[in-house]
């Protein structure tokens, strides 16, 4: 019987995925440092579990050889995806994750020769990051193959932040924003372009973020200008501009372990049930070739439950052998029409 391994399997989003799965029917070994809560969650769902630190390489190698692939969901992902992926090359298992951290994006499109000749996938970014955006980008693409241009816009209703989110936020702010210019990735300040956008329920305002789509639609459809935009509050705004002159204070590490230990105070695990529910997300992807523009937008389910929905399809698949060795996207893997096989996807061209 094939099996997966969940890797922060009890984080917000974790549990959301484990009992995706279950559902799904899939076979899991939950895992992650954190023994306590393993062995409570394990118990609930009569699951197997392992508990190591990612940075114990023995421990990760021998939890791997019992299942044929992974779901890293233990973030910041930019201090755990190299041990877990470079673990998953080692020893031949596919590697998926649902972070959305450009920095992690590049460095794992770089060892795709390796995993190539592990004859495994190597796909980031399973989840509402960037699943969907990533699909609506191709898409759009598709429609322009010459486009020299892309902007993505995003707008979540109804939903929540949940602290593994808000944490990597965190530890990711001192990179500020982040666009691509030809071809390169570049710094820019926190809040460098705001924009207001319809999506169809009145102008909404949106901010430059270094979303992404920054790293992975490029690979998906080679446009080498992109700037991805979310909706914020004013007071986030306000929050992320003031980060451009107090960065020096803010981006220590005593500074960003405080600022993560407030989250754990202030800020729930993640959306309610409701939430989940009833939220839902807007995008809006527009390509350009200097002459020409092409719009298309998504309408999808709220961005946690989302998260659960495509990444254990993912899984499924892989476990089906459907998959694409090396590097992939969500696009690049399962196509630009992937998204639409989910309860409550729309897609329209504008």
């Amino acid at each position: 019987m094939k099996k997966i391994l969940v890797y922060g399997s009890y984080g917000y989003t974790g549990q959301l995925i484990v009992e995706r799965a279950i559902k799904e029917g899939l076979q899991l070994i939950l895992a992650g440092r954190d023994e306590k809560l393993l062995s409570e969650q394990a118990k609930k769902y009569n699951l197997e579990y392992r508990a190591f630190s990612i940075d114990n390489a023995s421990a990760l190698d021998s939890a791997l050889k019992e299942v044929d692939a992974v779901l890293h969901c233990a973030g910041p992902f930019v201090l755990t995806f190299r041990q877990m992926a470079e673990a998953c090359i080692r020893n031949k298992k596919h590697y998926v994750d649902i972070s959305g951290e450009i920095e992690g994006f590049e460095a794992l499109a770089k060892m795709d020769e390796d995993a190539k000749r592990a004859s495994i996938m190597i796909l980031p970014g399973g989840g509402f990051d960037v699943v969907p955006s990533d699909c609506l980008s191709a898409y759009t693409a598709g429609k322009l193959p010459n486009a020299k241009s892309l902007n993505l816009y995003i707008k979540s209703i109804g939903s929540g932040v949940s602290r593994g989110t808000a944490r990597s936020g965190i530890e990711n702010m001192h990179r500020q924003g982040r666009i691509r210019r030809d071809g390169k990735i570049e710094t820019v300040p926190g809040a460098w372009d705001i924009k207001h956008i319809d999506f169809g329920r009145g102008a909404s305002r949106v901010v430059s973020i270094g979303w992404g789509d920054v790293s992975t639609a490029f690979h998906s459809t080679g446009i080498p200008n992109i700037t991805t935009y979310m909706g914020f509050p004013n007071a986030m705004i306000t929050f992320m501009r003031l980060t451009r002159y107090l960065g020096v204070l803010l981006y220590t590490r005593i500074a960003k372990d405080f600022l993560k230990w407030l989250i754990g105070v202030l800020i729930p695990a993640g959306p309610s049930k409701e939430k989940n529910e009833t939220g839902f997300s807007l995008m809006i992807a527009e390509v350009s070739d200097g002459t020409k523009t092409i719009r298309a937008k998504l309408h999808t389910p709220e961005a946690y439950y989302l998260t659960a929905l495509t990444s254990v399809e993912i899984m499924k698949r892989i476990l089906s052998s459907d998959y694409k060795i090396g590097f992939q996207t969500p696009s690049t893997a399962y196509g630009a029409d992937f998204i639409l096989g989910f309860d409550g996807v729309q897609r329209e061209d504008l």
